[in-house]
């Protein structure tokens, strides 16, 4: 049995989809990175270290929390990487300002469903299965565990600029990309690319309004 957060937003999460800097597009090789457990072993470790502090519980101090959390994960999570791939083929046929407007928004919008979430976290801890490297791509697998709960969690990650950079996690079999793949290119199908960046302009004052009454 399952409590707290769905499977999908404790990937969120845990893989910190926050709003932050993309990293650099520098492609290098894998033996000048920390390795790719080490790197996700580290932001989990912080992530976590500011959720279980007591000072930063309250409601008022929701948003001191939250920018303690983008500044942990922020260098940590290829947001470009993620939107090329959520989009798949569309993103090929976009100019680079439609590109970064999606990225932007992207961003956001996963920013603003964590923050509405992110009191379902319950003490839940990680552990660290194996991890596997091939042509500076990396995957880290792990277990997320506690009491009431037995979670498959695996973390993809590319290795740029001299570093490991998160870019997609699959929780329970379930990958985040193609979640959102599926759902985005319903929309674009069934109207347009730009109605998609409407949708998400619009969505975190719809979550706002909603959580405020």
């Amino acid at each position: 049995m399952r409590t707290g957060l769905s499977s999908l937003l404790i990937g969120m999460v845990l893989a910190g989809l926050l709003i932050g800097p993309s990293p650099p597009t520098e492609a290098t090789t894998e033996t000048e990175h920390d390795s790719p457990t080490a790197v996700v072993r580290a932001t989990l470790d912080a992530v976590f270290h500011i959720l279980e502090d007591p000072t930063l519980k309250p409601a008022s101090q929701a948003t001191q929390r939250r920018h303690l959390l983008e500044q942990v994960i922020a260098e940590r999570f290829d947001y470009e990487e993620m939107s090329k791939r959520t989009l798949a083929a569309h993103w090929k046929a976009l100019s680079e300002t439609d590109r970064q407007a999606f990225v932007q928004l992207f961003k956001a919008f996963l920013s603003d469903q964590y923050t509405a979430r992110i009191e379902g976290y319950a003490g839940e801890r990680v552990v660290y299965l194996s991890e596997r490297t091939s042509d500076g791509y990396a995957e880290v697998r792990t277990r997320l565990v506690s009491d009431k709960l037995d979670l498959p969690m695996d973390y993809r990650l590319t290795g740029k600029h001299g570093a490991w950079y998160a870019y997609d996690v699959i929780v329970d079999g379930v990958s985040l990309v193609m979640n959102y793949r599926s759902q985005f290119t319903k929309i674009i199908a069934e109207s347009s690319f730009h109605e998609l960046l409407r949708r998400l302009r619009e969505r975190p004052a719809k979550d706002q309004a909603t959580s405020k009454g």
